[in-house]
């Protein structure tokens, strides 16, 4: 029976991350996609949090991958944590099995086990909806994505008490990687 095991990216995962994104994002009009090098570069940031970095194995193989990472919530010259999801990827021959979703549960999950309380992520809102995402405009959250209405999209953690204060509203500020894709 092959088994499917989910765990935080190790320093020897790097390359195997790579294949994963580079075969589930690839375009006919580009060599390389622009999340590789997005994922490369957040390596090497402050923004990076490796045990939110998480892939999933599947008869020994990394097929698959979520990425949590920092980002800052303003608002009134004041700055609050939170995380942004991305990018998903799924090699090409595991998808529509379930990988995806496994995966970014297992990132959420980790996110909550830290204590961490607000998500956001640019992406399909059917997809995301299956866990819990909604519209982040309606959360009071803005970015250079906010124009896009539906795709710009934010979750509200578990708290880890019930006296925790409510999530951050303000501008979500991205750390530079994010604004070269």
């Amino acid at each position: 029976m092959t088994t499917l095991r989910l765990r935080p990216e190790g320093p020897a995962d790097a390359g195997l991350v790579r294949r994963v994104l580079a075969a589930a994002f690839a375009r006919p009009d580009r060599t390389t996609p622009g999340e590789v090098a997005l994922v490369d570069e957040l390596r090497g940031s402050a923004a990076w949090l490796p045990e939110l970095a998480m892939v999933v194995e599947y008869g020994g193989e990394v097929v698959g991958y979520a990425l949590l990472t920092r980002v800052q919530v303003e608002a009134d010259r004041a700055r609050a944590a939170a995380l942004v999801l991305g990018p998903v990827a799924v090699a090409p021959h595991r998808q529509r099995v379930g990988h995806g979703t496994a995966v970014v549960q297992a990132a959420l999950e980790a996110a909550t086990e830290l204590g961490e309380r607000l998500v956001v992520v640019l992406g399909d809102p059917a997809y995301y909806r299956r866990f819990g995402f909604t519209r982040a405009d309606r959360m009071g959250l803005v970015s250079p994505w906010s124009g896009l209405g539906e795709p710009w999209q934010a979750l509200v953690l578990p708290p880890e008490t019930s006296d925790a204060p409510p999530p951050p509203r303000g501008e979500v500020v991205f750390p530079p990687p994010w604004s070269r894709v």
